[in-house]
C-alpha cells in the first residue's frame, strides 16, 4: 500500500510543478511545448518504473554505488522540485485573494468569469528555488565527493616526550568503500595523503557501508597508506553489518572475520580494545584503539578500560575511537590522562558551510563535538570530517577530508 502511496504523491507533486512551468512556454511553439511534455513525463515513467522494479521485481538489478546514484538522482529531482511547491504555492494563494476580491467588487456573473492568470515573476522563481538546490547537490556529486582536502592542526601537549616532539599523524576517517563510483579520484586522495610523509598514521573506522566485500576492490590502494611508525585502525558503526539482513548470524559473524582480514591485507593494526606502546630513547608513546563506541543509539562494542591497560607508564596517550560522542561520556571522566582522542562519524553531514571561523552543518545539532579540533582541561579531540561518503553520493560545501595533526611539547 506504501508504494502507490508514494507514487501518487510522487505524481501530484510531478503535475502541480508541470503546470506551473509550463506557464512560462505558454507564447512558445508547439514544438517547444512537446519538448516540456515529452522530457518532463518521460523522466517521471523511467523514475515510476525504476521504483516499481526495485520493489516489486528484482532488486539485485540495482548494487552499489549504482543503486546509490540512481536513487540520489531520483531524491534530488524532487526534493528540488519542492522548493519550486512552495512559490507555487504562494503564487496560487495569491490568485485565490485575487478571485476572491473581484466576487466582492463585481459580484455580478460576467460571461467568461474573472480568471485570474499566474504571476511570471513566481513562476520564474519557482523555477530558479528548484534549479538551486538541484544544481549544488548534483555538483556535490560531480565534484565535491572526491575534492579532498588536508586540514592541519598543530596540538600542544605538556607531557609529550622530547623524543616524539614535532610527531606528524595522518589521519583518516569513514571509508565506505560501498560508496564508490570512481577509482581513480580514490586513488588521487592516497596519493595526496601519502605525499604528506605522515609518522604515524591512523583510520577512525567504517571502511565499509554494510558488508566487507564492498572494499575488496579498494585493498590495493588503501593499502599503499604506510607510515614509518605503523598503520593503526579501529571499527566504526557500520563495520559489523549491524544494518544488513543476513541469512544467519553465522554469516554475519563471518563477514566481521572477513573485515579483519581486509585490515591485515591493507597492513593495518588494527586495534581491538586494546595499545600498542611505541618507545624512541626510551620514552613511550601509547597508542590505544576501541571498538565502536557511541552514545545514544549506536553500538557499544568498545571497552575503553581494556583499552587502556597495560598504558600507564606511557607519557603520552592517543586514543582511536570512531565515535566522537565517546568522548564526553567515557574518556573524560574515567580516562583525564588519554591525551588526545581521534574520531569521525559525522561525515560533517556531508553538507554545511564553513568560512573561517565560522562553521555551520545540521550535524551540530547531533553531535556537540562534530568537527575539526576541542580542546578542554588540557585533553583534545579531533574530529574527521571523512574521507568517503553514504547515502547521498557527494558533498556540498563539507569536503572530504585528509588530516595531517602535528604534536609538539607544550613551553
Amino acid at each position: 500500500m506504501i508504494i502507490p502511496l508514494i507514487l501518487g504523491l510522487l505524481f501530484l507533486v510531478d503535475w502541480y510543478v508541470y503546470n506551473g512551468i509550463s506557464v512560462l512556454l505558454r507564447n512558445s511553439t508547439e514544438t517547444a511545448k512537446n519538448i516540456l511534455k515529452y522530457v518532463y513525463w518521460g523522466i517521471t515513467a523511467i523514475t515510476f518504473v525504476t521504483i516499481l522494479v526495485y520493489n516489486f521485481g528484482n532488486p539485485d538489478w540495482f548494487k552499489g554505488s549504482s543503486r546509490s546514484l540512481i536513487f540520489t538522482g531520483i531524491f534530488i529531482n524532487y526534493f528540488s522540485k519542492l522548493f519550486g511547491v512552495l512559490f507555487l504555492l504562494v503564487d496560487d494563494i495569491v490568485r485565490l485573494g485575487k478571485w476572491v476580491a473581484s466576487q466582492f467588487s463585481n459580484p455580478e456573473p460576467t460571461g467568461g468569469g474573472n480568471k485570474i492568470t499566474r504571476s511570471d515573476f513566481l513562476v520564474k522563481t519557482a523555477v530558479v528555488a528548484g534549479s538551486v538546490p538541484f544544481l549544488a547537490m548534483s555538483w556535490g556529486i560531480i565534484s565535491g565527493a572526491h575534492d579532498y582536502r588536508i586540514r592541519r592542526k598543530t596540538v600542544y601537549l605538556s607531557n609529550l616526550p622530547k623524543a616524539f616532539d614535532d610527531i606528524k599523524i595522518g589521519q583518516l576517517s569513514d571509508i565506505h568503500s560501498g560508496s564508490f563510483f570512481n577509482k581513480t579520484a580514490v586513488q588521487g586522495g592516497i596519493d595526496l595523503f601519502m605525499k604528506e610523509k605522515p609518522d604515524l598514521a591512523f583510520f577512525t573506522g567504517d571502511l565499509v557501508n554494510n558488508e566487507t566485500k564492498e572494499v575488496e576492490d579498494y585493498i590495493n590502494i588503501f593499502n599503499k597508506v604506510k607510515a614509518p611508525l605503523g598503520v593503526y585502525s579501529t571499527t566504526g558503526n557500520h563495520d559489523y553489518g549491524d544494518y544488513k539482513n543476513w541469512s544467519s548470524q553465522k554469516a554475519k559473524v563471518q563477514n566481521f572475520e572477513n573485515l579483519k582480514e581486509a585490515h591485515r591485507l591493507m597492513g593495518y593494526d588494527l586495534l581491538m580494545n586494546e595499545n600498542r606502546i611505541i618507545e624512541e630513547s626510551g620514552e613511550k608513546l601509547a597508542i590505544l584503539g576501541v571498538e565502536n563506541w557511541g552514545a545514544g543509539r549506536f553500538a557499544k562494542y568498545g571497552k575503553l578500560d581494556e583499552a587502556y591497560k597495560g598504558s600507564e607508564e606511557a607519557a603520552t596517550k592517543l586514543l582511536l575511537s570512531h565515535d566522537p560522542s565517546h568522548w564526553d561520556a567515557q574518556v573524560k571522566p574515567n580516562h583525564p590522562d588519554i591525551d588526545l582522542m581521534f574520531a569521525g562519524h559525522t561525515h560533517g553531514f556531508q553538507f554545511g558551510v564553513e568560512l573561517g571561523d565560522f562553521q555551520w552543518s545540521p550535524s551540530q545539532y547531533a553531535y556537540k563535538q562534530w568537527a575539526g579540533l576541542y580542546s578542554e582541561n588540557d585533553q583534545h579531540l579531533y574530529v574527521n570530517r571523512g574521507f568517503g561518503y553514504i547515502g547521498y553520493p557527494g558533498r556540498v560545501g563539507m569536503p572530504p577530508e585528509i588530516t595531517i595533526i602535528t604534536l609538539k611539547r607544550k613551553a
